[in-house]
This record gives C-alpha cells, sequence and structure tokens, in this order.
C-alpha cells in the first residue's frame, strides 16, 4: 500500500516536473510529433533524440537517482497509455554513445581484482553491450555524469561529519549515504577508479565490511593495519547503538506489560516485568560504559591523525621556507605587522559600531541643520557674484594698462591691433568662466 502510495507522488512530481520543464508538454499536436519513432536518416531525427535525451537526464536529477531501468523511463513519460515510440532507441543511442553504462559492467570493489581486470576487459571488448531492444530493457543502467554528481554528494556529507583528510565507515552506512545497495556499488567503483576511496574487509568472527574515503584533492595512497582497527570500532558502535535501541525497545515493553498487569490487579506479572525492567536498565548501563570507551578511543585516534597533518603541514612550511631562502625573523615580522594590522581593524570596527549605535538622531535636530545648509546656500551666491564682479573689473584694469605699455613702445599698428585683440578673448574667456561658475553654484 505504502509502494502504490509512494508510485502515485513520484509520477505526480514528475508531471509536474515535465509541465514546468516543456510548456507546452500538453500540446496534442507537439506531443503527437515527439511520440513518434525515429525514421529516415540521423540528421531527420537528431533534434528529437537531443530532445528526449535531455529530458532523460533532468527528470533522473530531478528524482535524485543515477540508475534507470527502460521500463521505468516509460512510466515517465506515460501520458493516459501513450509512450514514446522512440525512447528505446533514444536510450540505445545513449548507451552506444556512452551516455549510459550497464550495471552489470560495473567492477565490484569487493571482489578479487582478477574479476575486476575480467569485467574491464569485457566493457572495452563490448561483450556485455546489448544487441537487441529486448535485451535492453531487461537491465539496470547507469547515468555516469550523475553517478560522479552522487559521488561529490557522499563526499561533501562524509566531510561535513569528519574534519580529517580522510575516513572510514562500515559498508552499511556507506549503504545509506548512496541510497541502497546498487547505488553503493556504483558510487565505490567509481571513487576507486579516481583513487579516492578504498574497501576493508576483516574476516574474523564477524564479516566487517568498510570503505576509506579521501575527503581531500589527494588520492589515497593505500590502506593500513590503522584502518582495520579503526572500522572495528566504529563497527562496534554501531553494534552497541543496536543493542541500545533494542534494550530500549524491550524495557518499553516491559513498562506497559507492568502497567497493564498492575490495572488488571495481577501483581505476580507486575513483579515479573520489573524485573525485566531492572535487567533492561543494568544491560543499558553496561552497553553505554562500553560504547563510551570506544568512543573515546576513536576520539583519540582522530585528535592523533589531525596532530600528524598539523606536523606535515608545518614540516612542508618550513621546507618551502628553506627553499625559497626567506629568514624566520622576517615570517616572524610579517606575522606580528599582519596582526597589528587584523588588531587596527577590528578597533576601527568597533568604533563605527559604538558610533552607529550609540548615535540618536531627533526630529528637531535635523531639522535645525537643514534650515543653516538653506541660509549657507543663499549666502554663496552673493559671494560669487561680488567675485566675479572683481574679477572682471581687475581683468579690464589689466587690458588697459597692457594697451597703455603697448602705445608707449613704437609697436606696429598690427601687431598692436593683435595682442589687443588677443588679451580681449582672455578677459571674455576668464569672464564667461566666472559666469558658469556663478551659475552652477546659484
Amino acid at each position: 500500500m505504502e509502494d502504490d502510495v509512494t508510485g502515485e507522488k513520484e509520477e505526480e512530481s514528475i508531471m509536474e516536473y515535465l509541465r514546468k520543464q516543456v510548456p507546452d508538454w500538453d500540446d496534442e499536436v507537439k506531443c503527437t510529433a515527439r511520440f513518434k519513432a525515429f525514421s529516415g536518416q540521423r540528421t531527420d531525427w537528431e533534434p528529437l533524440y537531443v530532445f528526449w535525451r535531455d529530458l532523460i537526464l533532468n527528470v533522473a536529477r530531478h528524482l535524485h537517482i543515477f540508475i534507470i531501468r527502460p521500463s521505468q523511463v516509460n512510466v515517465w513519460f506515460d501520458r493516459g497509455g501513450l509512450v514514446p515510440l522512440c525512447l528505446d532507441q533514444v536510450l540505445l543511442e545513449m548507451y552506444a554513445a556512452g551516455e549510459l553504462l550497464r550495471n552489470v559492467g560495473v567492477a565490484d570493489p569487493a571482489g578479487g581484482w582478477v574479476s575486476q581486470i575480467f569485467r574491464r576487459v569485457v566493457n572495452l571488448g563490448g561483450l556485455l553491450r546489448p544487441s537487441t531492444q529486448e535485451n535492453l530493457a531487461e537491465d539496470y543502467y547507469i547515468i555516469p555524469v550523475l553517478l560522479k554528481e552522487k559521488a561529490l554528494q557522499v563526499v561533501q556529507a562524509l566531510s561535513e561529519c569528519h574534519w580529517t583528510a580522510s575516513c572510514v565507515i562500515t559498508w552499511r552506512k556507506f549503504q545509506e549515504i548512496s541510497g541502497g545497495l546498487k547505488e553503493a556499488h556504483a558510487v565505490l567503483n567509481h571513487l576507486c577508479e579516481h583513487g579516492k576511496a578504498k574497501y576493508l574487509v576483516i574476516n574474523k568472527k564477524d564479516l566487517m565490511e568498510g570503505v576509506k574515503v579521501s575527503l581531500s584533492a589527494r588520492a589515497l595512497s593505500g590502506t593500513t593495519s590503522l584502518d582495520l582497527d579503526v572500522l572495528h570500532l566504529i563497527w562496534t558502535v554501531e553494534k552497541l547503538e543496536h543493542q541500545l535501541n533494542v534494550i530500549d525497545q524491550r524495557w518499553k515493553r516491559s513498562r506497559a506489560s507492568a502497567l497493564a498487569s498492575l490495572k488488571l490487579g495481577n501483581k505476580l506479572v507486575a513483579l515479573k516485568c520489573a524485573r525485566e525492567m531492572k535487567l533492561a536498565s543494568l544491560s543499558r548501563e553496561k552497553c553505554t560504559a562500553l560504547l563510551n570507551r570506544v568512543e573515546e578511543v576513536l576520539a583519540v585516534i582522530a585528535d592523533a591523525e589531525a596532530s600528524k597533518e598539523v606536523a606535515e603541514a608545518i614540516q612542508i612550511g618550513t621546507q618551502a621556507i628553506k627553499e625559497n631562502g626567506i629568514n624566520y625573523d622576517e615570517v616572524e615580522l610579517c606575522l606580528q605587522e599582519l596582526s597589528e594590522c587584523i588588531e587596527s581593524q577590528k578597533q576601527i570596527e568597533e568604533i563605527l559600531g559604538s558610533n552607529a549605535a550609540g548615535a540618536e538622531i531627533e526630529d528637531e535636530d535635523i531639522e535645525e541643520e537643514l534650515k543653516e545648509l538653506e541660509m549657507n546656500f543663499a549666502e554663496v551666491p552673493t559671494q560669487t557674484s561680488t567675485g566675479v564682479d572683481a574679477v572682471v573689473a581687475g581683468a579690464q584694469e589689466t587690458a588697459d594698462a597692457l594697451s597703455e605699455s603697448l602705445s608707449k613702445i613704437h609697436l606696429t599698428h598690427h601687431a598692436r591691433k593683435d595682442l589687443e585683440a588677443e588679451h580681449a578673448v582672455e578677459s571674455m574667456g576668464a569672464m564667461s568662466k566666472d559666469g558658469n561658475r556663478e551659475a552652477v553654484l546659484s
């Protein structure tokens, strides 16, 4: 029943998404053209193929999945029993172009290296490629682009929970983050191919599986005995947490039975249930104490790894300083100056913040300030006009004096006229500039 409800909600979500992505999705004429089978040359149906390919990728991304089945894709685009006739060919073209990867062709990182090499050779040889559309409909297919996005999401989720360069988690936890068993195998295979993850297994009394994932840009160099010990401790923590949940459920059932027995007046059964509650409480205390001890050990290991990374970073920095011929005193001086600059900036920000927070401006103060500004602007044009008149008078006097001087020296008539004209032009230019200033100020 729950699966049916989930399927209906998924169909409604897909239909709503399709109408947003394709505004004319309900147009009967365009729908008929899109749902027809491919015919003619590739150039004839290439645009239709690109449309369906992009739509398949977008819907899968909308559903947060990267493993699909052809029959599932047909359900996505079902319009009252009408299914696109070209979908099978679209999927085949996507597979031929490497945009789909057959799930059985994904190497199992838990398997041996011989099995992984065999699968890669088979994939390269094309032995696993379906030759007919009937074979295609029976398989699960991985979308490599979305697989890469999912792998990045898994690494990001682990980075938010761990602050070291790498982490070790159990296989069960990795499945939960990846979204399922098939998804976990595909993500792990992708990370292993890029050197970002390693599969871990411990064959003791109980089979313990885990994954070591790199959370930095560097690839994993390999696994150590410490990684297996950490996996054993993490597996123990998860087992103890599960045991605590079982104990809590048992205690709740015993308490409910004790209350029911008391209501019915059956004291013997109530005492028996109370004894079971006491035993459950004691078991919980022991289990909690053991869980705390294991978590303390894991915390110590994490601190040691962080200290090791810090020591490596210091060593790299020291080597870089030596190679570049930098003096330690210069580095210390630069750090000191940087600290002083930061401190000064903080003080300035505090002062500005305190002034902004403590300033209380009233409307009356604003009105008085506005009146003062209006009076100042009223006085400026008068002063400016007086200054302009003085400049004009001075320019006229300069021109008269220059004319008198020219008359005293025996210049030619034409030369004197030219000079007087030039000085007149300059005087007029000065007057025009002062006039412009007056206009701006007014």
